[in-house]
């Protein structure tokens, strides 16, 4: 996959995490918003983006860590109902205390203790509240500890514990793990780690997909879901936001910069690397500019120089033009990796590529790179085995991996890519996971793909939370970082999702699909149907169909006017802002007409017909031959007529004109008895390039088509024109 080396897409409304009513979300309105205490000179908060557990959580939206994300009243840990919960944090290493904050949301302790503890085991309480009437707790503490814990014994109603924010202040003895500090790929031939600070780091990192104006909203979840990396694929003079609101929740970035032809199969932009000096020194001049600005930044991990350029430049050059273009092109990267390194001593450089076949050239060519990347999907097992084949003596990172994407995964019976389904999605990062892993002191980690919110084609693939909704990719991220979903509750499962008819449905008319939809916690369920034209006429986006359901899991869709091959999904979700998703396709075809197509296969002609085009010469005969897969193409000119000969007088009761996407917006059908004088049977000015079902009543011979005005720039071109008794 890639990602555009701009600012990513703009957020969509998420929505609502919470099932149930809480009293937190009756009282949220009335809540006067606490500021935080001033520490004084000599301590400082200790407790902020630190690891967070809890006994319990509500639901994955109120888990541990919101309570000490410093989201004072956005954010909150709220517990089961019922007693005995605790929350507690470790702040990485024993302090002096001086006192605990506590902000209380609705749901607040009545009695509870102030723990510590050196190893989270046994426990000594140094405060105890009794009678708390909620609001903020500001409680002054002795001793130290490495963890702090609220021990609840009696809540104050009959909802759970939920704290805003859970504050801790004392000395900050200096002994905490770096959160800054150097970063090194350290170690030997195949015993290599990361280090931060001196301290061991493996990247358990997300590719970054939301805007920046909302990273304060997401970056908390990331927070909680174990990650401590993101990796951009563009870095300029907006990036710094991004990169403060990673930082403090303790999150570092692999910040990207983005060279031509960037993103692989498909992609544009061709540069001459052999040639084009300018480009080049533009891009080195550009990019030392924003190392130079970010180098001391506490959330930078490392530089990534490109991405999957070495396959990209096969869209612009071929055989031995093209082998010099990637030694080219590798050479650069390694300029630019010498640059960096003179600018910024202190974080590694890496280069990301799609293929394997790209290490060769970066081994050949970059010898400056401190350790190579790869985007790897379906195929990332084996990646460390062409690693072991191709004798390399540099550890890599996982820039990019999930499930299996279109090009890896068989057609389906339409001829289209068969989209995995939810559960073995999830299953895709859970094993892409273990073979990163498994690779030890070589594969340093992972940014897998991909933390964006799209709700669209490539959204629902590929996102871990389109429209804000968590899958079960979601939580399989979760479970491989933060080491437990326990608590969590989790996505609708939908399974043996079946389309009917799924090559014939009729335009306009309904089809049916069916799955066996199931919620873990027994939530009660919604559900949306929407379609995608991806295939059919290139749009991504998901627009929501006109359904009905019909019972035990079925439902009757609308099928489009627009005929081709349409993607179908059912989205089942729990209130509790988790969504199940499951797609199959179906084929749209031109409704069945009563009668005979007397105009099938008989002699067809037409003012112009596209000699060569795409999948031209596409003549007139094309739109009699009953064949939806050719089509008459004409001239890109007004007017144009086409007219077919039936042989003898015939009665004509209907007709049906099946468009292509160069569809007549305005157009006469008309009748003859002789081929030179006709009448008009039927007028349009309103086509839209749907099939177009006309009814006429009239006998004659030839019956043609008067067009006169186009509804896009091309020409007009008609996959049917026929002509029932």
């Amino acid at each position: 996959m890639s990602r555009p080396p701009s600012t990513t897409a703009p957020a969509r409304r998420t929505r609502g995490a919470a099932a149930a009513l809480t009293l937190g979300a009756l009282l949220a309105s009335s809540l006067t918003l606490a500021t935080a205490p001033s520490a004084s000179a000599a301590e400082s908060l200790l407790s902020q983006g630190r690891t967070a557990t809890a006994s319990s959580s509500e639901g994955a939206a109120f888990s541990a860590a919101a309570a000490v994300d410093g989201n004072l009243t956005g954010t909150r840990w709220a517990s089961q109902w019922s007693d005995a919960q605790w929350f507690q944090v470790d702040l990485g290493a024993s302090r002096d205390l001086s006192r605990v904050v506590l902000t209380w949301e609705g749901a607040y302790g009545k009695n509870y203790e102030i723990q510590l503890s050196d190893n989270g085991t046994d426990w000594r309480t140094v405060k105890t509240v009794t009678g708390g009437d909620g609001g903020t707790d500001e409680l002054a503490v002795s001793g130290s500890g490495r963890y702090v814990r609220m021990n609840g014994l009696a809540r104050s109603g009959g909802y759970g514990y939920s704290l805003w924010e859970f504050q801790v202040y004392g000395e900050n003895g200096g002994t905490n793990p770096p959160q800054g500090g150097a970063v090194r790929v350290t170690g030997s031939q195949g015993n290599w780690q990361l280090t931060v600070g001196g301290q061991p780091y493996t990247v358990k990192g997300l590719t970054w997909g939301p805007s920046i104006a909302d990273a304060p909203k997401y970056m908390p979840d990331l927070k909680s879901m174990g990650v401590n990396t993101i990796r951009t694929w563009g870095t300029d003079g907006g990036t710094k936001p991004l990169l403060d609101t990673a930082a403090a929740q303790g999150i570092k970035v692999v910040n990207g910069f983005w060279l031509q032809p960037g993103g692989g199969p498909g992609s544009g932009g061709c540069v001459n690397y052999v040639t084009d000096t300018a480009y080049k020194n533009t891009m080195l001049t550009e990019f030392a500019k924003w190392v130079d600005a970010y180098k001391s930044h506490p959330a930078t991990l490392m530089w990534n120089v490109g991405n999957e350029s070495v396959l990209g430049l096969q869209n612009c050059y071929s055989g031995t033009e093209l082998e010099a273009q990637r030694n080219a092109y590798t050479s650069f990267v390694n300029d630019v990796a010498k640059r960096i390194h003179a600018i910024d001593p202190d974080h590694p450089v890496t280069s990301t590529d799609a293929w394997t076949g790209a290490w060769p050239y970066y081994k050949r060519n970059a010898p400056d790179l401190d350790l190579y990347s790869m985007n790897a999907y379906g195929d990332i097992c084996g990646v460390r085995q062409d690693w072991i084949d191709g004798g390399y003596d540099k550890p890599y990172i996982i820039t990019e991996t999930g499930n299996a994407g279109e090009w890896e995964v068989p057609d389906d019976v339409n001829g289209v890519p068969d989209e995995p389904t939810d559960v073995q999605k999830a299953e895709g990062y859970t094993k892409a996971w273990e073979c990163i892993t498994g690779h030890r002191g070589v594969a340093l980690g992972a940014t897998m793909f991909h933390y964006g919110i799209e709700h669209d084609f490539g959204g629902v693939w590929f996102n871990l939370l389109p429209d804000g909704l968590k899958r079960l990719s979601y939580y399989a991220v979760k479970r491989a970082y933060a080491g437990s979903t326990a608590g969590d509750n989790t996505p609708p499962v939908i399974s043996g999702m079946t389309v009917s008819p799924a090559s014939q449905a009729p335009a306009g008319g309904e089809f049916t699909v069916r799955a066996d939809i199931r919620d873990p916690q027994n939530d009660p369920l919604t559900y949306k149907i929407f379609l995608s034209g991806n295939y059919a006429n290139g749009d991504k986006r998901l627009v929501e169909a006109t359904w009905r359901a019909t019972g035990n899991g079925t439902f009757a869709v609308t099928a489009p006017e627009k005929l081709g091959v349409w993607k179908v999904y059912i989205q089942a979700e729990d209130g509790r802002g988790n969504a199940g998703i499951e797609t199959k396709s179906v084929k749209v075809v031109a409704p069945p007409v009563s009668g005979t197509n007397i105009a099938l296969n008989k002699p067809t002609t037409a003012s112009s017909a596209q000699a060569s085009y795409g999948d031209c010469p596409c003549p007139a005969a094309n739109a009699t031959d009953g064949n939806t897969g050719t089509r008459w193409a004409s001239d890109w000119s007004d007017p144009q007529w086409i007219r077919v000969d039936l042989g003898a007088p015939a009665p004509i009761r209907r007709l049906q004109l099946v468009w292509d996407p160069a569809y007549a917006k305005a157009y006469e059908v008309q009748v003859s008895d002789d081929g030179n004088t006709w009448r008009t049977v039927h007028t349009t000015t309103a086509g839209n390039g749907d099939v177009d079902t006309i009814d006429v009543s009239a006998t004659a011979r030839h019956v043609r088509l008067n067009l006169t005005a186009r509804g896009t720039g091309w020409g007009y071109s008609l996959h049917e024109f026929g002509v029932y008794s």
